[in-house]
C-alpha cells in the first residue's frame, strides 16, 4: 500500500510537469503533514522553493498549482496560504478507503535505500556472568531496531557479539580447579562461576602467584590446549543456555552469536595490515594508531606489549569479517554512551583501511534508581531474571485487583506479558540518550505512557469486537468508514501516520518515536470511545466505527510488536 505522502507527491509531480515541464523537481517535491488540521491535512512549499529560479511570484505559482487539484483522487481542495504554501485537504472518501485497505499494514517502502544487509550488534553480555539490569537497554533497544528495519523491508541480521574471550578465562580456569563447589555448579553454573571469579580477585593480593598461574592457563587456552579449550567451551555453552532462557522470556532473538573468540584468528592479520599501511606504528613495543589533533581522539592500542589484543582489534576484525560475508547496507552498534570514543576510534581506523561501509554507533544513557546508580559494591544491582520475576509478580497483583474474574491460568499468562512488556516499554518509551529512572509504580501504571495503558486500550477494542459478534454484528470489511464527528476523522488521520512514525524511528534509531505515536493513538482512540457510541448505533454507523476500531487495534498490536511487547485479548 502506497504511503499517503507518496500518493500526494505523485499527484503534485503530475501537476508540476504539466505546468512547468522545464523545472528540475529532484529533491523539491516534498509534502508533509500539517501541525494543525485547520490548515489542511498536508502541506507543500514547492512554489516557494522553485519560484525564484523561474523568476516567478511564489503566490501566483501556488495558485496555479492549487487550481489543478479539481480532479484529484485524494485531495478534496487545495488552499493557498501565506506567501505561497499550498494546504491540501484530503477527501473523506479517500481517507476512509485508505484505512480500510490497511488490513495487513503492508505498506510500500520500496523508495527506501534497502539494498544490502543491515547488521544490528546488540546485547553482548560477558560469558560466565549473570545478566543484570545493565544489560536491559542494549538488549531491548537493539531488538526493537532490528524489528523496525525488518518491518521496513530491509534484510536484517541481529548479532549477539558475546564477550567470550580474554583474561577472565585464565582466572576462571584457575578458580574452577581450586575452589569450585560441584553441587552449586550443577545447580546454577553461572552463579558459581561468578563466585569463583570473585574469590580469585579476593585472594590475588595475598597470593600473587595465582595471577601468573592465570596468565599461564590463558596462554594455554589461546594455544589450543585441549583441556582448557574443553573448560572454555563448557563455560560458553552453559552461559548461552542461561541467557537463552532470559532472551526467550523477553521474546528477544539473534540470527548469530559470534563472540570475540570468533574473530581471534583474524586479529594478527588485522594488526599486520594496519602496520603495513602505516596506519599503526610501534610505540614502546605496542602497536598503536595515532589520530590527527583535529579528530580529538586518544591513541588506540591494537596490540599490547605482551602481544595481547584489545576490544578495538576485535571490532576491526569483526568489520573485516562482515565485509567479506555480507553486502553491507549499514552496521548498527547498540551500546551505552561510555563507548562513544571507542567506536569513533574503530570507525575512523576502519575508514582509513578503506572499509567505508556505513557504521553507526547508537548510544544510550544509563538506567538508575532515583537516589543513585546501580552498583555491585552497594549490592543494588538487580539481576535481569529477578527483575522480570518481580515485574510479573506486580502485574499479577494489578490484574487480580482489576479483573478478579479471569481464570487463574489466564491471569498468569496475562501477568507474564504485561509485566515483561511493562519493563521493556518503560525503557523503550524514553529517549534512548536520556538517563532512565527505575520506578516500579510508573512502569506498571495503567495511566499515562505505559505498556499496560496501551495493552488495555487494545484489549478494550478486542472486547468490543467480541461483544459485537455475540450480538450478531460481525466485523464487516466492506463497511464504509464515515466521519459524522471530528473525533472520527482525527483518529483516522492518526492511523494513517503509523508508517511515517516507523520510518522516523528507523532514521533516528529511536524506538521511543513509535512509543510516542502509539500513546497519542491510544489517547485519540479513548477520546473517540468515551464520546461516541459504537455498539448502540444504527448498523451503518456501527459497522463504520467497528471497522475503524479494528484498524486501530491492528496498529497498536503491530506497533507494540516493533517494540517487542506482546498484546493480550483480555486484561
Amino acid at each position: 500500500m502506497k504511503l499517503i505522502e507518496r500518493t500526494l507527491e505523485s499527484e503534485l509531480l503530475a501537476v508540476v510537469k504539466e505546468l512547468y515541464p522545464e523545472i528540475d523537481t529532484a529533491g523539491k517535491l516534498f509534502v508533509q503533514k500539517t501541525g494543525d488540521a485547520k490548515f489542511g491535512d498536508y502541506q507543500t512549499n514547492f512554489a516557494m522553493v522553485t519560484a525564484k529560479a523561474l523568476g516567478r511570484n511564489p503566490l501566483e505559482m501556488a495558485n496555479e498549482i492549487a487550481a489543478k487539484y479539481v480532479n484529484s483522487s485524494a485531495v478534496e481542495r487545495a488552499v493557498v496560504a501565506g506567501p505561497g504554501f499550498i494546504n491540501l485537504f484530503l477527501s473523506d472518501k479517500f481517507l476512509g478507503e485508505y484505512v480500510k485497505s490497511a488490513r495487513t499494514l503492508g505498506y510500500d517502502f520500496d523508495f527506501m535505500p534497502r539494498r544490502g544487509d543491515v547488521l544490528v550488534d546488540y546485547s553482548s553480555p560477558n560469558i560466565a556472568k549473570r545478566m543484570h539490569i545493565g544489560h536491559l537497554r542494549s538488549t531491548v533497544i537493539g531488538d526493537s531496531i532490528k524489528r523496525i528495519y525488518k518491518f521496513l523491508g530491509y534484510k536484517v541480521t541481529g548479532d549477539n557479539h558475546l564477550g567470550d574471550w580474554g583474561t577472565q578465562f585464565g582466572k576462571l580456569i584457575v578458580g574452577y580447579r581450586r575452589w569450585l563447589n560441584r553441587a552449586d555448579y550443577e545447580k546454577s553454573p553461572i552463579e558459581e562461576l561468578e563466585r569463583i571469579y570473585v574469590e580469585f580477585e579476593r585472594r590475588i593480593e595475598a597470593e600473587p602467584e595465582i595471577a601468573e598461574e592465570a596468565r599461564v592457563e590463558l596462554k594455554k587456552l589461546q594455544d589450543g590446549d585441549p583441556e582448557n579449550t574443553r573448560l572454555w567451551t563448557e563455560f560458553v555453552e552453559m552461559s548461552l543456555a542461561e541467557y537463552g532462557k532470559i532472551y526467550g522470556r523477553m521474546n528477544v532473538s539473534f540470527d548469530t552469536n559470534f563472540g570475540e573468540s570468533y574473530y581471534h584468528g583474524r586479529m594478527p592479520g588485522v594488526v599486520k595490515g594496519l602496520l603495513d599501511k602505516g596506519i599503526a606504528r610501534i610505540s614502546e613495543d605496542a602497536a598503536v594508531v595515532f589520530f590527527e589533533e583535529s579528530e580529538h581522539l586518544p591513541p588506540c592500542i591494537v596490540r599490547k606489549q605482551d602481544g595481547a589484543f584489545l576490544y578495538a582489534t576485535s571490532d576491526l576484525a569483526c568489520i573485516q569479517f562482515r565485509r567479506e560475508h555480507y553486502e553491507i547496507n549499514r552496521i548498527i552498534y547498540v551500546t551505552d554512551d561510555r563507548q562513544a570514543d571507542h567506536f569513533r576510534q574503530v570507525f575512523r581506523i576502519a575508514d582509513r583501511m578503506g572499509w567505508n561501509e556505513p557504521k553507526v554507533h547508537v548510544p544510550f544513557g544509563f538506567m538508575k534508581f532515583a537516589d543513585g546508580m546501580f552498583s555491585s559494591r552497594k549490592g543494588n544491582v538487580i539481576l535481569l531474571d529477578d527483575l522480570l520475576d518481580e515485574a510479573v509478580k506486580r502485574a499479577r497483583a494489578v490484574i487480580e485487583e482489576k479483573n478478579p474474574g479471569l481464570p487463574d491460568s489466564e491471569k498468569d499468562s496475562v501477568a507474564e506479558k504485561v509485566g515483561i512488556g511493562a519493563v521493556k516499554y518503560a525503557d523503550l518509551s524514553k529517549n534512548r540518550v536520556s538517563v532512565v529512572i527505575f520506578d516500579w509504580d510508573k512502569m506498571l501504571s495503567f495511566d499515562g505512557n505505559t505498556a499496560p495503558y496501551l495493552m488495555y486500550t487494545f484489549a478494550r477494542i478486542r472486547s468490543m469486537i467480541r461483544k459485537a459478534e455475540e450480538a450478531g454484528k460481525n466485523l464487516r470489511e466492506d463497511a464504509d468508514i464515515m466521519f459524522h464527528d471530528e473525533l472520527e476523522r482525527a483518529l483516522t488521520m492518526r492511523v494513517t501516520q503509523f508508517p511515517v512514525a516507523v520510518m522516523k524511528a528507523a532514521e533516528a534509531y529511536s524506538p521511543n518515536l513509535i512509543a510516542d505515536y502509539l500513546f497519542e493513538l491510544c489517547q485519540n482512540y479513548n477520546s473517540f470511545y468515551n464520546a461516541l457510541p459504537v455498539l448502540k448505533e444504527k448498523d451503518e454507523l456501527l459497522y463504520s466505527r467497528l471497522l475503524l476500531s479494528e484498524r486501530v487495534s491492528r496498529v497498536i498490536k503491530t506497533g507494540l510488536d516493533l517494540l517487542g511487547v506482546d498484546t493480550v485479548e483480555r486484561m
